[in-house]
């Protein structure tokens, strides 16, 4: 059966995001500061991402980097973080937030979700810092988000394929299991193959590391991704 399969692309700034169009991206995932895992771009760049890239752009919605428990200052800013998002024409938000236990909060979660609407909210890879992931699938599922970008609770989404497997079979129609960390165009045929998922999420980090400017080279790893996606549908 084909399969339809979207990839999505994480950026810092306007050139990346650009590149990562050309390449091919179907997403990108606006970020600050990837090489502390991503927070909340500035207002600034989220305007000018969205005047030039034409294809949906989601906001990170994470204050600081660290854990996911956050006080409520903290939480208070991702609100209006969420506000800033929606008010900038943002197509979705990806945000996540845990409990000391180091569960879901669905409480929080639930409340974020609730305020972005009408954007889908994507539940980050802090769903891999959980000590359940099959509870954690049905908390973000409870809380309302659309998506989980997760790497299986592994170090890279092929290390996690077996589990990503799983959750994506226990999520069905429910929810889209996103596989991240280490998706490259030497492995993502590899992680489609052993997971079935429809959409895969990369950073490129190794074709061009944090800080670099060799935006054709990334242009080229996207549109490299692209082709293998295009094979697998």
């Amino acid at each position: 059966m084909k399969r339809e399969c979207l990839l999505e692309i994480s950026v810092e700034n306007l050139e990346a995001a650009m590149a990562a169009e050309r390449g091919g991206a179907d997403r990108v995932e606006l970020c600050g500061n990837l090489s502390i895992g991503g927070v909340t771009p500035d207002t600034e760049i989220i305007r000018v991402v969205r005047a030039q890239v034409h294809i949906p752009i989601f906001s990170m919605i994470r204050p600081r980097a660290g854990d996911f428990v956050y006080s409520d200052a903290e939480f208070s800013e991702m609100r209006r973080s969420i506000n800033d998002a929606k008010e900038s024409e943002m197509n979705g938000v990806v945000l996540g937030v845990l409990r000391k236990d180091r569960r879901v909060d669905v409480e929080r979660a639930r409340e974020l979700v609730e305020f972005a609407r009408p954007l889908p909210v994507t539940y980050h890879r802090a769903f891999d810092e959980t000590i359940d992931l099959r509870q954690a699938l049905d908390d973000v599922i409870e809380a309302g988000a659309k998506r989980i970008l997760t790497s299986g609770g592994a170090k890279s989404a092929l290390e996690g394929a077996a589990v990503l497997a799983e959750l994506i079979e226990a999520a069905g129609e429910r929810i889209v299991i996103v596989p991240g960390a280490g998706i490259s165009s030497a492995n993502i045929a590899e992680v489609a193959r052993r997971t079935r998922a429809r959409e895969f999420h990369s950073g490129l980090s190794a074709a061009l590391p944090y800080g670099s400017h060799e935006y054709k080279r990334f242009e080229e790893e996207v549109r490299k991704l692209r082709k293998k996606i295009v094979r697998l549908a």
